[in-house]
C-alpha cells in the first residue's frame, strides 16, 4: 500500500467551500480510480487554511500513472484547484508499520 500525502494551502475564508469541493471530488472522481483504497482529510488547527490530504493507493503507479495521466486528474483539479493558494506539496510513502 502507498500513501499519497498532499499538503494543501487554500485562500483565506474559503474553508467551507473547499471542504465541500474536496469531499465531492474525492467521492465522485478519485474514489473510482484504479488502485484507490481510501482517503483522509485533516484541517490545521493553528493554520486553518492548511489541509493534509491522505490517499491510500495499491501501488505508486496507480496514482502517478493511472490517475495523474487520465482525464480524471483534470476533472479533480477543476474541482479543487481554484482554492489552492500555492501548488500542493505531494509526497508518497511506503507502509512500514501499522497498529491493529
Amino acid at each position: 500500500m502507498i500513501l499519497e500525502l498532499a499538503d494543501i494551502r487554500i485562500h483565506p475564508g474559503q474553508n467551507a467551500a473547499f471542504e465541500e469541493a474536496i469531499q465531492r471530488g474525492l467521492k465522485t472522481v478519485i474514489q473510482g480510480s484504479a488502485g484507490f483504497q481510501g482517503f483522509k482529510v485533516n484541517r490545521g488547527i493553528e493554520n486553518t487554511e492548511r489541509y493534509l490530504l491522505q490517499i491510500f493507493w495499491d501501488t505508486l503507479e496507480d496514482h502517478t500513472v493511472s490517475f495523474r495521466q487520465s482525464p480524471a486528474f483534470a476533472e479533480w483539479r477543476a474541482i479543487v484547484g481554484p482554492f489552492f493558494a500555492v501548488a500542493p506539496v505531494v509526497e508518497h510513502f511506503d507502509l512500514v508499520a501499522k497498529s491493529a
